[in-house]
């Protein structure tokens, strides 16, 4: 049987490149319809495009589907530089291609995720981590979600009440309210209340129980029965 010549077109974020050869580098790009795809670009003027957090209209060709392939881009949103004039911007920059990198398969498709990404990314540019930090963390627990390992804060795990959710399971994942949990605080995770529809905007300390809620179940869930560790970049969005 003949080769077969593979060919889309397609919408991503850049999450990093590598140098590959004289004058060739590898793309690792979110794309909104074909997930996370790494593909060759050839020719070093293409470097100021990849940059990470830039929009790039893509068109990937290889001769096989499994096989890296080529990508031949163009710049549809400059986005990198912008992100990196401010500390904050940055560090959550890091963060959200790190963590991606790191936990999302290649080739599975999740347009939401991409589509949120895109939106949080928006958000990252325009104001501080205390605006955007609430976002970052609904953008984690949508790719555990994604992922097969998604948070149930719909009920009490004890005793099916809606009411005074406050802590999840650091095992199951699953909310528990107040007076369910009150004898076992010390090991359980807090629950920040913009998780679970408060309409009150959120401040540092919520946000960064969100942090540990959502790190905790990509560590644990994802990350570590692949052997990897949590991305260095993750662990400084918390110093914020």
């Amino acid at each position: 049987m003949g080769a077969i010549n593979m060919e889309w077109i397609d919408r991503g974020i850049v999450l990093s490149s590598r140098s590959y050869g004289e004058t060739g580098i590898i793309a690792d790009v979110l794309t909104q319809a074909h997930g996370r795809h790494l593909g060759l670009v050839r020719g070093s003027k293409a470097r100021a495009a990849l940059q990470p957090g830039n929009i790039l209209s893509l068109t990937w060709r290889a001769r096989l589907p499994e096989q890296l392939g080529s990508y031949a881009v163009e710049l549809a949103l400059a986005r990198a530089g912008a992100l990196m004039e401010s500390r904050d911007s940055l560090t959550g920059l890091n963060a959200f291609c790190a963590v991606t990198g790191a936990a999302l398969p290649e080739h599975q498709v999740h347009a939401a995720l991409h589509d949120v990404a895109e939106i949080l990314l928006d958000a990252m540019m325009e104001s501080d981590f205390a605006h955007w930090g609430p976002l970052y963390v609904r953008w984690e627990a949508g790719l555990l979600d994604a992922l097969g390992f998604g948070l149930d804060l719909s009920q009490c795990a004890a005793t099916g009440s809606v009411q005074n959710l406050i802590y999840v399971s650091p095992r199951t994942g699953r909310a528990v309210s107040q007076g369910a949990g009150a004898d076992y605080a010390p090991r359980l995770l807090s629950l920040p209340q913009f998780l679970v529809g408060s309409s009150q905007a959120p401040d540092l300390a919520e946000t960064r129980a969100g942090l540990k809620l959502t790190g905790h179940f990509l560590l644990e869930r994802v990350l570590v029965p692949h052997g990897r560790e949590m991305p260095q970049a993750r662990l400084r969005l918390d110093a914020l």
